[in-house]
């Protein structure tokens, strides 16, 4: 289709502020950035963008914050827990979430070899897939019994990585441990003891015996099955079908500041997503070799090519589809739902990060102050207005929130519904239920 020039659009859209400095983490689903800059989707918004790796999630929210970087690539519970007062107290928002899917659960290979016979097998000698969390139940009490401490990596604590690894292992009866204002370690009354790692480092501090398995997006995961010393043993597309991931995350002061800036990045973004997936991932080798230079991911292209054209290696060898391990655009990925903020909140409320009993109005509150749809879909309109999109791209007439999430969706079948947060906690059996709360080493109240 022809785009319109960008002239007459530019003018209405002038950018308060046009060099901007974009923190991300070495991560696959670091790619709407890389693309938006390689393809000069920011300079056709009249944005100068500047890229630059950080340390870890921490560091990159705090230099957001400061006003060192303009906006990042950020874990989605990142802006929620800063807006509560989780950790760093700031009020940061989000116009744009960057894809769904995109991680994985990696044992090593002595886990591995002694959850194999707890799996079911199909006539090929492979494990069925999804592998539950039922199978690594006796590995986690078989340490318990010879006194060894069960410890697993995560990225940060308020990481969709945390949040899956804890839903993945409660859905198989192991305790991943509460959090308390007094205990922030996240190991009360814990069977496996959860901690963080650096993604990049999780590969090696598997290898060292330090854990015994993560959560991580890729190439993490992958990169595991190519040294020989770890299995993925289950996606993130197994434990919740179109889960979503990382956000890009402003102040909300940036926001209110820059709100031509806010709307012209939003737009690039929106381009660079489309690009990755359009023409059924036509034009994801591309990006493979984008991301594997060292300036964005730095990892092998063909440990990256693995997950994102549409593969998943488990067990070396024993590569299977999985199309939609990465989802950049398709599904609606890019458009911030109120219902995936809230469902962020309700598993801070579950393992006690949220430590009381809040009505559900409050989690609505809380999601419509973060996610922003409503300029997601200005910047949306415009691009439909420019030639560069298609109505039926965008959820024009959403209210926010998602259609409820069927039990067949997710790992231990118990559906989800944002507009009832209280009553979905409640149906999850393992966690904080109600206004139960954690006192020192203990659950109370109801």
């Amino acid at each position: 289709m022809a785009a319109t020039p960008l002239g007459a659009q530019a003018q209405t859209l002038l950018p308060e502020k046009d060099e901007l400095k974009f923190g991300f983490i070495k991560l696959t689903d670091m790619a709407p950035l890389a693309i938006a800059y390689e393809k000069g989707f920011f300079e056709d918004e009249g944005l100068f963008v500047t890229l630059e790796p950080q340390a870890n999630w921490k560091v990159l929210l705090d230099r957001v914050i400061t006003g060192e970087l303009d906006g990042a690539h950020m874990l989605a519970g990142q802006p929620l827990a800063a807006t509560i007062g989780f950790g760093t107290k700031a009020h940061i928002v989000t116009p744009f979430s960057m894809d769904l899917n995109g991680n994985g659960i990696t044992v090593s290979n002595e886990v591995w070899e002694m959850m194999k016979p707890h799996l079911a097998m199909q006539a090929d000698g492979k494990p069925v897939h999804p592998i539950p969390a039922s199978a690594l139940k006796p590995v986690v009490d078989g340490f318990k019994a010879q006194g060894r401490p069960f410890n697993m990596g995560m990225v940060f604590p308020v990481s969709t990585h945390n949040y899956e690894l804890r839903y993945w292992l409660a859905s198989g009866n192991i305790h991943p441990g509460f959090y308390s204002s007094s205990d922030i370690s996240g190991q009360i009354k814990a069977d496996a003891l959860l901690s963080v790692t650096p993604p990049p480092q999780m590969p090696a501090t598997l290898e060292a015996g330090t854990i015994n398995g993560y959560c991580v997006g890729e190439p993490w995961n992958q990169q595991a099955v190519f040294k020989g010393i770890g299995v993925p043993v289950i996606t993130d597309y197994e434990i919740w079908k179109n889960n979503p991931e990382k956000v890009f995350g402003l102040t909300k002061e940036f926001t209110e500041t820059n709100p031509n800036t806010t709307l012209a990045l939003t737009k690039a973004l929106i381009r660079a997503a489309r690009w990755l997936d359009e023409n059924d991932n036509a034009n994801r080798m591309e990006a493979v070799e984008i991301l594997s230079r060292p300036e964005y991911v730095g990892a092998d292209a063909e440990v990256i090519a693995n997950s994102m054209t549409g593969t998943f290696e488990y067990e070396k060898g024993d590569t299977r589809e999985v199309p939609d391990f990465n989802v950049f655009y398709r599904y609606f990925a890019t458009y911030p739902y109120y219902s995936d903020a809230v469902w962020y909140l309700t598993q801070m409320r579950r393992w006690g990060q949220i430590g009381e009993h809040k009505p559900d109005d409050w989690y609505a509150d809380v999601a419509k102050s973060v996610y922003l749809p409503d300029v997601y879909l200005k910047a949306a309109r415009l691009l439909v207005e420019e030639g560069h999109a298609e109505e039926g791209e965008f959820p024009f007439e959403s209210d926010g929130y998602r259609a409820p999430t069927p039990a067949t969706d997710v790992i231990d079948a118990i559906p989800y519904d944002g507009r009832a947060p209280n009553a979905y906690i409640d149906s999850l059996p393992i966690g904080l239920k109600g206004k139960q709360v954690v006192d020192g080493n203990e659950v109370v109240g109801g």
